[in-house]
């Protein structure tokens, strides 16, 4: 499906003003995407969870800008807000993400905004907030192109909010939907893409029905390596052909895990999919380890605890320090009181954060 089916040439309804508000959250790979090409494609195809309670808030004011040959329009013109504070620092990267997506959107110079933007969750906390913030940006954006074509299909919105999320981030892709959201073309999953994510089409066990999601931030600071150095780094990583096939295999092998519950394959998958992505940090070069200490730590607890009780606890890790501890609702009360007993200890100011599994963003 090439991108040209994402430009609309003419509107039918032309706007002068208004606000649109979208709530989109964020979301933790299950299979992970590190490697890119072109503009923001990924080298593997990826799966994920989408979350429910880390999502981020925006709201989208719009004015028409008025022009006279004297005030020929040269850029764009938009201020962004975080938690009602100017956050100037945020605003090459929306300068950036406009520029890539003008394309698609041809009315973005026509406007003047105001974007206001919240997280639920701690801006310093070491979550990735740019999958949530800019799946709910597009958000807003098609929101606005929906108004002024209002023939757009409810399947072509969410496509094209994708495709353009993808562009201000890759994974963002991934949140606008759920609860399993695949981003990435794979021969055994119909639909899958590069360009956008699509939900998961096939069945999923009961056993992996209202997941639970506690993160654990071990470390808050800023990212030691950005996401996009990071990927930068598999063009010449002598693992990354090997990391590309290990990632593809994964995602087939749960299909049939999400299909008959079989929990423990999945903790085996998830885990080794965790590790493989930092492994694969750790012999880039240059090189990063982005694990803790207290991650390590935090690990070995993990799988003491299941060792010893036979729980269905895992762990993933995104590219940092925090660790996501994934396990059945059924045994919420059992891990929670081990996370606060054994693992909270661990984490910066002995913060943690209670999350499930999602069904994506909504309007507000």
């Amino acid at each position: 499906m090439a991108e040209h089916r994402f430009i609309i040439s003419n509107y039918s309804h032309p706007l002068s003003s208004g606000t649109v508000s979208w709530q989109s959250p964020s979301n933790i790979a299950l299979v992970k995407y590190w490697g890119k090409y072109g503009e923001q494609l990924p080298m593997n195809a990826s799966i994920s969870f989408t979350l429910k309670n880390c999502n981020t808030k925006t709201s989208l004011s719009f004015e028409k800008r008025i022009f006279t040959k004297a005030t020929e329009c040269k850029g764009f013109d938009f201020e962004v807000y975080l938690d009602g504070i100017r956050e100037i620092s945020f605003e090459p990267k929306i300068q950036k993400f406009f520029e890539r997506i003008e394309v698609y959107l041809p009315f973005l110079k026509d406007f003047k905004f105001k974007i206001e933007t919240s997280n639920s969750f701690p801006h310093s906390s070491g979550i990735a907030s740019s999958a949530s913030g800019m799946s709910a940006l597009a958000l807003c954006l098609m929101d606005m192109e929906r108004q002024m074509q209002p023939n757009i299909t409810e399947e072509y919105f969410n496509e094209k909010a994708s495709f353009l999320a993808r562009l201000g981030s890759g994974s963002a892709c991934r949140s606008l939907e759920g609860p399993l959201i695949v981003w990435g073309e794979n021969p055994e999953i119909d639909g899958s893409s590069n360009l956008f994510g699509t939900k998961y089409p096939f069945k999923i066990h009961e056993n992996f029905q209202n997941y639970q999601d506690t993160i654990l931030l071990v470390d808050k600071g800023e990212k030691q390596v950005s996401s996009t150095l990071g990927h930068k780094l598999m063009f010449d990583h002598p693992f990354a052909a090997e990391r590309f096939r290990q990632a593809k295999d994964n995602l087939s092998k749960l299909i049939p895990v999400f299909e008959n519950g079989d929990i423990s394959e999945f903790i085996k998958i998830v885990e080794s999919e965790a590790l493989s992505l930092h492994a694969m940090m750790m012999t880039s070069m240059p090189y990063f380890i982005l694990m803790k200490p207290n991650t390590l730590e935090i690990i070995n607890r993990i799988w003491k605890f299941r060792e010893e009780t036979n729980s269905d606890i895992c762990f993933t890790l995104d590219a940092g320090a925090n660790v996501h501890v994934l396990y059945p609702k059924a045994e919420m009360e059992t891990i929670l009181k081990f996370i606060k007993a054994e693992l909270k200890q661990f984490c910066k100011n002995g913060e943690i954060i209670d999350d499930e599994i999602g069904l994506g963003a909504k309007q507000l």
